[in-house]
């Protein structure tokens, strides 16, 4: 092995920056101008219907970190928030018919951006990259990755503490 360590994450995160920076182009190229990558994670974290506070614990972030986040989504007409049918003390964020579209756009950008890196890398090497990843990430994948990234490991001790406290 002829390059240093150092490289493998520097490396992982360039080509994360480069597919989701050419899938947001092609997002607002579709009518989702005003999406950012934040929105997709927390759509993710969201899923078919989420509280607040799951959405702060899956996305690594405080709750009025998430509340800011739902905030926006609701504006952006991504989500819409009520009552969970089983339980009415609850409020549910769920997505709204604009959001799942843009989860739509968002899914054929990525395909398009995949399609691209096969034609400059080949299908065969880029298959085998995705494979080889597949079988080093975590299962499920892990949406806090970003929010670890900013925080120091003292924070990610606390938050870790708390989000075992609240389960």
């Amino acid at each position: 092995m002829s390059r240093p360590g150092y490289e493998l994450p520097l490396l992982l995160l360039g080509g994360f920056r480069e597919a989701v920076d050419e899938a947001h182009r092609i997002l607002a190229d579709q009518g989702f101008p005003e999406t950012r990558p934040r929105d997709g994670f927390a759509m993710q974290a969201i899923g078919d219907g989420s509280t607040a506070g799951e959405i702060a614990t899956t996305l690594g972030v405080s709750k009025q970190a998430a509340a800011k986040t739902i905030a926006r989504l609701v504006d952006l007409d991504y989500v819409a928030v009520g009552h969970d049918p089983e339980d009415g003390r609850r409020r549910l964020v769920a997505p709204t018919p604009r959001g799942r579209a843009m989860l739509q756009a968002s899914a054929t950008a990525f395909g398009t951006v995949r399609d691209a890196w096969a034609r400059r890398i080949g299908a065969g090497r880029l298959d085998a990259m995705l494979d080889d990843l597949a079988s080093l990430a975590a299962s499920p994948i892990r949406l806090d990755t970003l929010a670890a990234l900013t925080e120091d490991v003292d924070d990610q001790r606390k938050r870790a503490s708390q989000q075992n406290d609240t389960r």
